[in-house]
């Protein structure tokens, strides 16, 4: 019943109801409440001026709120009347639960009468506290108003059902407990409030005093009062006039206003409000039973977000977490690529020094012989041997020319992380709604432009012709040519993509996808991209020594240097069986080319196989040796001659390599286990001249003693 006690308190004190009336509005008051908000009203607005200026209206006329300003403009609370000559202006107070009220326009007179029987000030107006209408009193004033008696017995069940103690009425702010009550004035009192308002002497000094139980027990066994006509105070209500709503007495319906309208027993009334009032409880406690499984439901999602909360926010740190990991990784792979340049740089440039040292060594040599052969006083003996010097000097300062002072490796580092798309993402991470504001791109169409005989595809895709959803871009993957993982390879607004670095004779399938702010469509129908089974490719002037001297499309090479210089292949190979061959256009002096495999830093200005980024047979007209590091194996017989041909066979599934000799194989496998990224090499002296030929298919006999082994 605790909800209740909001209806049973007095909107102005806050206190359970005392004498309540009932207001034309329904509303409630106490009685001494009531007449505390009473506000005065000038002459011209009392009923009897209305009455005399023949003005029919009813003895509680509602006033016009604007005309009379009643409400402050300042705070929009009540105000007094600002023409009151009698008392001045005075401000509003607050009750305890909100309310804003007025006190007297001017103190009442000291009297010990009951707030019903004391005057009331003539002209009155009395302002509802909860919907603000307002009424004029008539000569009746607060008794004109009738007793709520139901409320009355309604308080006095509820504090009888509550065990608490009683306390003190008269108390402001925290009431104290109630030592005392008054029967005469219905009161409960503490010692200090007892003393203070309700003194021993005087006519006070007659009430009888009596324990807060006793008076308790004294209120629950007082006879009911029986409630009265509010015209006739000695007439009980016998009737209901149904026009009015309002019980009635015999005497209404005689002489007063209610003698022309409808009237009904007031039992027979009683009994069908109740039904009425039970009707429509019947309706508002099923809102009621709804509200509170509602609330039920409510404190339950209350849990549920609560719970919900922790979970994503441990899946959050989770994913966070896995990004700062991934990051991480990143690093440290990027840490190593930077530590391998490193070596590689220092590598190179050592190389350099040691290989400079050695020729400087022998020049300084040459010169120191030069100048004691110059000393000789013989010159028979001296012309003998001067021709031979000088060519030797001669050939000497022409290999410290042409870049051989120039550091084959810069102290920069070539690499650039490019890190803003990464921050820009990191700025963008953002969560995504779970339902989309607008469709996702359609499914686009996924064709071949174009397969080169080189290793790389060109692919164009579209949207279908009746998509009306625009792509923000695109994104094209591809597998690993062995029905491994797709991996992006592309992804822009671009509807065409040129793949490079595929395996020669491989199977890939490619698929792509269009993306937008809203989600990602679903993959295109997958396309099988069939490389070619054999390379064709030439020799590549961007990685060549400047020595180098290429014709014929990049397919015949030679050399301005007695030294020896490399050339590299344009294309590398990682994967598959590959032929090529070289023919030996020109071939003076019995020099000692070399053809192989090597990486792209090959040194450029060495015979290939000096470093261990080659993998070569250098040749000459009598015999052959393997060289990987400087290192020199396998003599074999049998040279080259103009007109000969040297064959290399890469095989990279058996990971070995190679060389033929006039189609007939040069000597035993000549290196095994042979991985990575390999491109087709020479070096040669302005003595050589070779054309190469590729797209060339496997020997037969090769072949057939694979498919045997």
């Amino acid at each position: 019943m605790e909800e209740m006690e909001e209806e049973l308190k007095c909107p102005v004190c806050g206190s359970f109801y005392r004498e309540p009336i009932i207001l034309p509005c329904s509303h409630n008051l106490c009685q001494a409440c009531a007449r505390n908000i009473l506000v005065q009203t000038p002459e011209s607005e009392s009923p009897q001026s209305r009455r005399a200026s023949g003005s029919g209206v009813s003895d509680y006329d509602y006033l016009d709120l604007d005309k009379m300003s009643l409400y402050s403009e300042a705070d929009s609370g009540y105000g007094s009347y600002g023409g009151f000559a009698s008392a001045p202006t005075t401000p509003c107070q607050k009750s305890p639960n909100g309310v804003r009220v007025f006190p007297p326009a001017m103190p009442p007179p000291a009297t010990h009468l009951s707030p019903a029987l004391a005057p009331v000030p003539r002209n009155s107006c009395i302002t509802c506290p909860q919907c603000h209408r307002s009424l004029i009193l008539d000569d009746r004033g607060l008794r004109g108003f009738p007793k709520n008696r139901v409320l009355e017995g309604v308080i006095d069940r509820y504090q009888q059902s509550k065990a608490a103690a009683l306390k003190c009425q008269l108390c402001e702010k925290a009431p104290k407990e109630a030592t005392v009550m008054c029967e005469q004035c219905d009161v409960f009192y503490c010692d200090p409030c007892r003393l203070r308002c309700h003194p021993p002497r005087g006519p006070l000094a007659k009430h009888r005093l009596v324990p807060p139980a006793q008076g308790r027990v004294s209120r629950r066994l007082s006879p009911r009062k029986v409630s009265t006509c509010t015209d006739h105070e000695l007439e009980n209500h016998s009737m209901y006039c149904v026009q009015c709503k309002m019980p009635v007495c015999y005497q209404c319906l005689e002489e007063g206003k209610h003698s022309s309208h409808e009237v009904k027993a007031l039992g027979a009334m009683w009994k069908l409000h109740k039904s009425q009032l039970s009707q429509a409880l019947n309706g508002l406690s099923d809102r009621a039973k709804e509200a509170k499984e509602f609330l039920v439901q409510l404190r339950n999602m209350v849990q549920q977000i609560q719970e919900n909360s922790v979970e994503f926010e441990a899946c959050l740190v989770a994913q966070c977490d896995a990004l700062i990991d991934a990051l991480n990784r990143r690093k440290a792979q990027l840490l190593a690529r930077v530590n391998k340049e490193h070596e590689h740089k220092l590598k190179v440039v050592r190389d350099q020094i040691s290989h400079c040292t050695v020729k400087l060594r022998q020049t300084t040599g040459l010169m120191e012989y030069c100048l004691e052969v110059i000393k000789e006083n013989d010159p028979s003996g001296f012309l003998q041997i001067s021709d031979a010097l000088i060519r030797r000097v001669h050939l000497t300062e022409d290999q410290w020319g042409k870049g051989t002072l120039t550091p084959r490796m810069t102290t920069d580092f070539d690499l650039s992380l490019d890190n803003s798309p990464l921050l820009q993402s990191i700025h963008q991470l953002d969560f995504v709604q779970v339902k989309a504001s607008s469709p996702v791109p359609a499914t686009p169409i996924l064709q071949l432009e174009e397969c080169t005989h080189n290793n790389s595809a060109t692919l164009s895709w579209k949207q279908p012709p009746l998509s009306t959803v625009p792509a923000d871009g695109y994104i094209l993957e591809l597998d690993d040519g062995n029905g491994g993982q797709f991996r992006e390879v592309y992804v822009g607004k671009e509807t065409m993509c040129t793949v490079d670095g595929l395996h020669f004779n491989s199977t890939y399938n490619a698929r792509v996808k269009a993306f937008n702010k809203t989600g990602v469509s679903p993959y295109s129908k997958t396309l099988v991209l069939q490389t070619s089974e054999v390379a064709w490719f030439a020799f590549d002037p961007g990685s060549a020594h400047s020595d180098i001297i290429l014709s014929n499309d990049n397919l015949t090479v030679t050399c301005s240097s007695y030294d020896d210089r490399v050339v590299l292949g344009k294309t590398g190979f990682s994967k598959g069986v590959h032929y090529w061959e070289l023919t030996v256009d020109r071939y003076d002096n019995h020099p000692d080319p070399a053809f192989g495999v090597a990486r792209m830093d090959v040194m450029k200005d060495v015979m290939l196989g000096k470093d261990d980024k080659a993998w070569a047979m250098y040749v000459d007209n009598n015999r052959s040796w393997f060289m990987h590091n400087n290192s020199h194996t396998n003599r074999t017989e049998g040279g080259i001659t103009k007109g000969a041909t040297i064959g290399v066979l890469l095989d990279l599934n058996r990971k070995n390599l190679t060389f033929f000799i006039n189609d007939e194989q040069q000597g035993p496998i000549a290196f095994d286990n042979v991985e990575g990224l390999f491109f087709p090499a020479v070096s040669l002296n302005r003595n050589v001249q070779v054309t190469l030929h590729t797209g060339l298919a496997v020997p037969d006999f090769y072949s057939s003693r694979a498919s045997i082994a």
